[in-house]
């Protein structure tokens, strides 16, 4: 038996020898019920679907079809799966969803507590307006993420420097007709290679990392300590989530962290 949660049309029209885009047209034309479908008209544009609201929302931006940019509110007790969308915008400007919002009553709309939401400005104007009722979080996957950007805006800073050096070094011996050997560290990474194999290493935990792994973050932050300190303010920051056990606690863990970065000098 074919698991259709997995296998689209074309994966099931190749068991049965049937042509998969023809499947696909037949299922959309006449086995479901699309044409008859009361949002089909404005579907590109904007679906609300009020039954699925709940006290919990997230309202977050994605990118579907072409990378396209939309804005899609769920209800967090579906925990992602079937029946956890409420709504979804083509686009992100707030006015326009702010408008369509309003087909939701708003008897429903102020039973809504809470709504987790990324820092964009957009997101939290459509949340006020349209769910004044509802306390606001910022969730700790894009704190987290904000945190992990600044690392790597600090390496790609070294790295471009790196290559400027390093083109500069190869000018310099091609007018003294020489050849250029760049220097190799003790893991056997030019300083190029060094900064450039190490991106994704800095974004797991050290207990994560393999034996060769970690002799290349060694040698990376013995090199550039201020990547170490924006790492170890990082692993702070993760490890402050994972052990938090009540919001007082993480309020006053999060106090000390930022006072942490504003010592190390780093632009805030």
């Amino acid at each position: 038996m074919v698991n259709t949660k997995t296998s689209d049309c074309h994966t099931i029209g190749g068991f049965y020898g049937v042509n998969g885009k023809k499947l696909q047209r037949q299922y959309r034309d006449y086995l479901s019920d699309f044409k008859d479908w009361e949002q089909k008209k404005h579907a590109k544009e904007w679906l609300i679907f009020p039954e699925i609201m709940g006290p919990y929302l997230s309202i977050d931006e994605t990118a579907l079809s072409k990378g396209e940019l939309y804005t899609i509110i769920t209800n967090k007790k579906a925990k992602g799966k079937k029946g956890s969308i409420v709504a979804i915008f083509s686009g992100t400007k707030a006015e326009p969803i702010i408008g369509q919002l309003l087909k939701i009553p708003a008897k429903k709309r102020g039973k809504v507590k809470e709504i987790t939401l990324d820092m964009a400005n957009s997101m939290k104007i459509i949340a006020k307006r349209r769910f004044p009722k509802a306390i606001q979080v910022t969730d700790r996957f894009h704190v987290q993420k904000l945190a992990l950007e600044a690392l790597q805006d600090i390496r790609i800073k070294h790295r471009w420097d790196a290559i400027d050096l390093e083109n500069e070094q190869v000018k310099q011996a091609r007018e003294n007709n020489r050849t250029f050997t760049p220097e190799e560290f003790s893991n056997g990474d030019t300083r190029k290679q060094l900064l450039a194999r190490n991106r994704y290493l800095l974004y797991k935990a050290p207990n994560n990392w393999t034996r060769n792994q970690s002799e290349r973050c060694e040698v990376l932050f013995a090199q550039y300590p201020d990547i170490r300190m924006a790492f170890d303010l990082v692993q702070g920051l993760r490890k402050i989530f994972n052990t938090a056990t009540s919001i007082e606690i993480a309020y006053t863990k999060l106090a000390h962290w930022y006072k942490d970065v504003e010592n190390t000098g780093f632009s805030l």
